[in-house]
């Protein structure tokens, strides 16, 4: 789990980066989450918004990428099953205390400016990021609003993906 203070976006999609290459896992991976240059919808490129989005052991999550920003908040349709790199269950596993996912972005994909706790730079209990309970009913773009002090859970996505898939793992 992070708190808002993740060394930026970059600090961020290269904690995916080192936790998959430790996983032996060879795709770019890049973290679930909007900041002042990147809209969450950007993270894969438009080209592959249809793909299926599975997790890291390939088990169907939503149907496309474009489906998450449809407008029902990116709802589960079943309980997710999102795990490590190393394979721990997130919903299930205690190092993972809270069942929420940091995001820091509108339902539409696009970033919620003044609530990605300073563009993940801080654990300040004064700012603010948005983030989505992944229980008892979960939505990845639910519209909550916690301090940056929280730990959370940080999603990564892999954006070249040679199957064609999208792969989510969480670190």
């Amino acid at each position: 789990p992070y708190s808002g203070d993740m060394d930026g976006q970059r600090g961020a999609d290269f904690s995916c980066y080192r936790q998959a290459r430790r996983a032996g896992l060879r795709g770019t991976y890049r973290a679930f989450l909007s900041s002042r240059i990147q809209n969450l919808d950007s993270i894969v490129r438009y080209t592959d918004w249809d793909q299926p989005v599975v997790n890291i052991k390939g088990d169907i999550l939503f149907n496309s990428w474009r489906s998450i920003f449809s407008g029902d908040l990116g709802y589960f349709t079943q309980p997710p099953r999102l795990y490590s790199f190393s394979g721990k269950n997130i919903l299930t596993d205690p190092t993972w205390p809270k069942k929420y996912v940091w995001h820091g972005s509108l339902t539409t994909g696009e970033r919620a400016v003044e609530l990605y706790c300073d563009a993940w730079d801080s654990d300040s209990t004064d700012k603010l990021g948005l983030a989505s309970p992944l229980m008892p009913s979960p939505k990845l773009l639910a519209q909550e609003r916690f301090s940056c002090n929280n730990s959370f859970v940080v999603l990564c996505i892999e954006v070249t993906s040679r199957t064609g898939r999208r792969r989510r793992g969480a670190d």
